[in-house]
């Protein structure tokens, strides 16, 4: 069974799940949120995305 969500609802209820139940302020995951944006702008970007598409094929991965 495959399942699709949007990458979006996904980070905002982690987003969610850690300002309600870590205590961390909105601002704080404002700021890492801004700061994602500009780190995705610079030579970094590609070993970030890789490094993504990686973990992500790891979990994707059955092991059945």
């Amino acid at each position: 069974m495959t399942v699709t969500l949007p990458l979006v609802l996904v980070l905002g209820v982690i987003a969610w799940g850690v300002i309600k139940f870590l205590g961390v302020r909105l601002w704080v995951a404002l700021a890492l949120a801004l700061f994602g944006f500009y780190l995705a702008d610079t030579f970094l970007a590609p070993a970030i995305d890789s490094g993504t598409r990686s973990g992500v094929e790891i979990f994707s991965t059955s092991h059945d």
